[in-house]
Order: C-alpha cells, then structure tokens, then sequence
C-alpha cells in the first residue's frame, strides 16, 4: 500500500502541478513512476 501510495502522489503531482504538459510528457512521466514503483517494491521487498 505504501509503494500505491507514493505513486499515486506522484501521478496527481504531476497532473496538477504540470497541467500543460505535451502528451509525450506524460507519457515518459508514467513510466517513470513506474519503474520507480518497481523499484520501491524490490527494495521494500513488497510482493
């Protein structure tokens, strides 16, 4: 839940914090915080 939890202020700071972003933005943004998701679960140990 912590590792949810962290994206998804991640993803509401992005979206409100950068409202006019080009689509391509947001894209590499998402996989951004996805690998980052990845990458707190591997090393919080959260299946």
């Amino acid at each position: 839940m912590k590792v949810y939890l962290i994206w998804l202020s991640g993803v509401i700071l992005w979206n409100f914090g950068l409202p006019n972003v080009q689509p391509l933005a947001d894209v590499i943004a998402a996989v951004v915080l996805s690998i980052m998701s990845q990458y707190l679960k591997h090393s919080l140990k959260i299946n």
